[in-house]
């Protein structure tokens, strides 16, 4: 069984988290409302808690299972495996899923964009912390 710190895995999740919250606000608010057709008032319907809850125990789940990966390879190969998860990975299966769901390019890159930063940054925090 792979040695996990839970620290690191906490971090992790964390710091996705606030990626998100960045990413989907400050930075790509404007366009990721408009290609899903999401209006303020959608967007803040709803229970919050589930939502914000939801999206950090995911997260959570993500970053402790990386880290069963990549855990105790250093910050180097962890970043660059986090890269090719996010990127190689994940994005593609999102883009295929788009493909047929006939769904913009700008938002597959938006949320392509996030998930490759996303795991970026969990397997640098993972190895810099291993």
């Amino acid at each position: 069984m792979p040695q996990v710190n839970y620290l690191a895995v906490l971090l992790a999740a964390l710091s996705a988290f606030l990626l998100g919250g960045l990413w989907y606000s400050l930075l790509f608010a404007r366009p990721w409302a408009a290609l899903t057709g999401q209006s303020e008032e959608k967007l803040k319907s709803g229970n919050p808690a589930i939502v914000f809850g939801g999206a950090f125990l995911l997260n959570l789940v993500a970053a402790y299972v990386l880290a069963m990966f990549v855990g105790g390879t250093g910050l180097k190969f962890s970043a660059l495996a986090g890269l090719a998860v996010g990127l190689c990975w994940v994005a593609t299966a999102v883009g295929v899923a788009y493909l047929f769901e006939r769904r913009p390019l700008g938002l597959w890159l938006i949320n392509g964009g996030y998930v490759t930063l996303q795991y970026t940054a969990m397997g640098a925090i993972i190895g810099a912390m291993s």
